[in-house]
């Protein structure tokens, strides 16, 4: 158990940056208030647990195309830590320009379904989506699973999924609730303020590590 201990802060510094992304709204957000106000409650969840599967399959889909570039270039964790602090510089500019003019988040407009194919809808949208796929190059950046094994990888991947699926589901809840709702339009500004200081700390922790 001690030899897992050391990678906590590697753990720790990339769950904080994927919680508070996925606090952020953007397309499965768009997405899960569509089914929230046309089809309730239940489908928003089960639309939540197709984001987070299609989160840990991206997960899963980096982790293995980062080892196999670090085994072969030595230089290529440097680079992808620039690239990953430069990316989520990008997300800090974004969260800062949402706090000073705020947008409204439409809903995305959804077709009723079965709960299967809610499911698969989420998943699809996340596994599809090429944001998604450059922020979770950023989170492996961190490198918090690397030279673990099997273990390890397995650890981090299953904490992803938890991470996504309670952030989703909270915005299923949340955007099921109309007071709810309001409460957060009102307090946006400060939430995305306090998001995009989040990012520039991050961006400057992962691009000074050593």
């Amino acid at each position: 158990m001690s030899e897992y201990v050391a990678y906590l802060p590697g753990f720790i510094a990339a769950y904080s940056i994927l919680a508070v992304a996925a606090a952020s709204p953007g397309p499965a957000v768009a997405m899960l208030l569509g089914v929230a106000q046309t089809e309730g409650r239940r489908d928003a969840l089960v639309a939540a647990l197709g984001i987070a599967a299609g989160s840990a399959t991206i997960n899963v889909a980096t982790l293995l195309g980062v080892g196999l570039i670090l085994s072969q270039a030595a230089w290529a964790m440097g680079a992808l830590r620039l690239i990953g602090a430069g990316y989520l510089l990008w997300l800090a500019f974004g969260a800062f320009r949402k706090a000073v003019h705020p947008p409204r988040v439409n809903a995305r407009e959804v077709r009723r379904r079965s709960l299967p194919r809610r499911f698969l809808s989420g998943y699809l949208l996340q596994v599809t989506n090429p944001k998604a796929v450059i922020f979770w190059l950023a989170i492996a950046s961190v490198g918090a699973a690397q030279g673990g094994g099997l273990a390890v990888a397995s650890a981090f991947v299953i904490g992803v999924f938890v991470i996504s699926l309670l952030a989703h589901v909270a915005w299923a809840l949340l955007l099921s609730s109309a007071p709810i709702r309001r409460g957060y339009a009102a307090g946006r500004r400060w939430i995305e303020a306090g998001l995009g200081a989040f990012f520039v700390i991050a961006a400057w922790k992962l691009a000074s590590a050593r």
